[in-house]
């Protein structure tokens, strides 16, 4: 919340970007390995004015504490957890751990190691880099308020067919023709944002978020790319990214807003408090 200081508004956070943490987990055998990558940024909201204006940093939590802590909870954490709930436990702790913290605001991207198979066989400890990245933001208020919001960034996709373009403005300047016979290939980005407005509505289901991120994304490249043999009919950009969004966002009873971006086209839809659905296109 803003203050009054010497006659300004002030309102003040600080934080920690880009605190890179790989985490290993053997399963109860010991015999298969799962790992993950997270890049993990950190932003407190929090009262602690004396900094600015008395030299006084009693109330500073330092980038190196927020680091180390960043590696701590992630050892701490016995069992594979998704990045939501490794997001939420961290902004937890900031809030509930530290009194002069109000808000805690916690950013992570996750890097995407995939099992590699070897003779038809998946192997117990080989990775391999994939492609899209599984984001997340989870934002936790001291009272327990949470604002959690999940994305795909960098998913390529491409179809040799089933695409056009035509009827489009036509004047002095234009030299593309129309056609029903093109290739489409574009990069996604997604986010949505979930329902759960508190610590204590998120389910407790291992993985959730992260069958929950596989589902949307599986939604997402079905609406794409249609049925393995006749496909779907794309007659623009604009129009498959609309069915692709209101596809994702009628599936998921969970999700409360939704945007996908294909390059520079955003269509962002959301449930209003009356429970119409609405779109909205932001360039």
């Amino acid at each position: 919340m803003a203050k009054n200081v010497e006659g300004f508004e002030f309102e003040q956070r600080h934080g920690k970007e880009r605190v890179r943490v790989a985490r290993v987990w053997k399963s109860k055998d010991g015999k298969q390995q799962f790992v993950v990558e997270w890049r993990v940024s950190i932003n407190l909201l929090s009262d602690c004015v004396n900094s600015y204006v008395r030299d006084d940093n009693s109330d500073i939590v330092a980038t190196d504490t927020m680091k180390n802590t960043v590696y701590a909870k992630a050892k701490e954490c016995s069992e594979i957890l998704s990045v939501e709930d490794f997001a939420i436990l961290l902004a937890k702790h900031f809030t509930s751990f530290y009194s002069q913290v109000t808000t805690a605001i916690v950013k992570i991207v996750e890097k995407p190691w995939e099992r590699v198979n070897v003779d038809g066989q998946p192997h117990d400890h080989g990775f391999k880099l994939g492609s899209e990245k599984h984001t997340t933001e989870a934002i936790v208020k001291k009272s327990g308020a949470l604002q959690l919001t999940s994305g795909i960034e960098g998913l390529s996709v491409l179809k040799t067919t089933k695409s056009g373009f035509e009827g489009f403005v036509r004047d002095k300047y234009t030299i593309l023709p129309d056609t029903r016979e093109r290739m489409l290939a574009t990069e996604v980005t997604a986010l949505w944002r979930y329902s759960y407005e508190s610590l204590y509505s998120v389910p407790k289901k291992p993985l959730y978020f992260t069958e929950k991120y596989l589902d949307v994304k599986r939604v997402l490249l079905d609406t794409f790319f249609g049925s393995p043999k006749e496909g779907v009919y794309s007659p623009s950009v604009q129009a498959t990214l609309y069915q692709m969004a209101k596809a994702a966002l009628n599936r998921f009873v969970s999700i409360l807003t939704l945007s996908v971006c294909l390059r520079k086209y955003i269509y962002l839809s959301i449930v209003s408090d009356e429970g119409e659905r609405k779109i909205k296109r932001i360039w």
